[in-house]
């Protein structure tokens, strides 16, 4: 691709970009899945058109960055997920934590600099792709509580423990972790070299899907952590936050929306090209067998149904896409009520995709049983067409859309949101 060095000025630009890396992504998408590999081909792909440093603004000292905005930053994660579903949940966890230094930061109030210049601005120019959490592990999800930070001298810390990542730690160059202090406190969240000789990070390959993420679990033993590095605290007490800090899980929440989204449209995009181009046969009985015409009554029925439940889905994910990026834009000046109605609104984007992405999934691994595979060894279930299933399933599989949904209606019952900003 030739697209290394253009910065996109308009919506033409950026979606030719996109739509170019997707066309490229989904020509092997299947193989790719097959093999399981580390995700650094995929990386320099991403690189490549420039879309690591897509979502930050060009920093007048540092310089880089494209400054697209968060609507702008999930249409393009919602694209490419269609095409490949890892490479799309790669670039969110990227674009969400490339802004976990403004979520931290503090309203700006005339005193000095930062020590460390903004995280998203540094990335850009560095070409860095992060990888890691902005937020403690939740309870119960592990034996070990997580990284934890004891006092290295004066300014320092030393991190230890492990943590298991979603994406991109085999192939990241810096990890955002958050950590807790020895004893007590509130968790701070610190950047790593994953290079240093006291990271040591092993590679997940027995996922049933998502398997091209580059997730795994990494573990730090005597870390130093300079006070240079450490982005942040995060109030354990989630009064404590001011509403746009509490932003940040959403953020994340909401790109990994557009991932399962965008699986669910590819799925049913490559479905509707392969039931176009059935070839007349003997009239299969219904639901049973690839249909023999493209105008079956049956095939028909089932693609209304399909592709309402995706529209659905859009139209629900892309309100609380607007939303939320009017909040972003709010910034230190939003209210807690702002917040909480942001946060119920991301909530039933989950509630509503999750499930429909799984089911419609589900549903074309039916209507395509008996087309060929597209290529030697893709097994039953049409042209892989089990890729985007297992990806879907994998991916929310994370979220638990009873609890959303309790949320959802505490919220709007009592008018309660204690939990609905949490990550969990």
């Amino acid at each position: 691709m030739s697209t290394q060095q253009t910065t996109p000025r308009d919506d033409t630009l950026w979606r030719r970009i996109v739509r170019e890396l997707a066309d490229d992504l989904a020509v092997d998408a299947h193989a790719r899945d097959r093999a399981g590999k580390s995700p650094r081909d995929e990386v320099g792909r991403l690189r490549e058109a420039g879309l690591p440093a897509f979502l930050t603004a060009a920093d007048p000292v540092l310089g880089g960055g494209r400054g697209a905005d968060l609507r702008t930053a999930c249409s393009a994660v919602r694209e490419l997920s269609a095409a490949d579903g890892s490479v799309g949940e790669l670039l969110a966890h990227h674009y969400a934590l490339s802004w976990t230094g403004r979520f931290l930061s503090g309203p700006p109030d005339g005193r000095s600099a930062e020590t460390f210049p903004r995280l998203d601005a540094r990335t850009a120019a560095e070409g860095w792709l992060l990888a890691g959490a902005a937020d403690p592990p939740p309870p119960g999800t592990g034996a070990t509580p997580g990284p934890t930070l004891t006092r290295d001298g004066r300014d320092g810390w030393l991190l230890d423990g492990r943590r298991a990542f979603d994406s991109a730690v085999t192939v990241a160059d810096r990890l955002v972790v958050a950590a807790r202090p020895a004893g007590t406190g509130d968790p701070f969240v610190v950047l790593v070299d994953p290079a240093h000789p006291g990271v040591f990070t092993e590679a997940a390959t027995d996922r049933v899907g998502q398997r091209l993420t580059g997730a795994g679990t990494v573990a730090f033993d005597h870390v130093p952590v300079p006070r240079a590095r450490v982005l942040g605290t995060l109030p354990a007490d989630e009064h404590a936050a001011a509403p746009f800090t509490t932003l940040a899980p959403l953020v994340l929440r909401l790109l990994l929306v557009h991932v399962a989204l965008g699986i669910a449209e590819g799925a049913l995009a490559e479905a509707r090209d392969v039931n176009r181009a059935v070839a007349p046969g003997p009239p299969p009985a219904p639901s049973h067998g690839l249909p023999d015409r493209a105008d079956d009554p049956y095939l028909l029925l089932s693609y209304g149904e399909l592709a309402t439940a995706a529209h659905t889905a859009a139209a629900v994910a892309e309100r609380a896409t607007d939303a939320l990026a009017r909040g972003l834009r709010a910034g230190w000046s939003l209210g807690f009520e702002d917040r909480a109605d942001l946060a119920v609104l991301v909530a039933a984007a989950e509630t509503v995709t999750g499930p429909a992405a799984v089911r419609l999934t589900t549903r074309i691994l039916e209507l395509v049983e008996g087309a060929p595979p597209a290529a030697p060894g893709a097994g039953g279930g049409g042209p892989g067409f089990d890729r985007f299933w297992r990806d879907a399933r994998a991916l929310t599989a994370r979220t638990r859309p009873a609890h959303r949904l309790r949320d959802i209606g505490d919220h709007y019952l009592n008018n309660t949101h204690t939990r609905l900003a949490r990550s969990a």
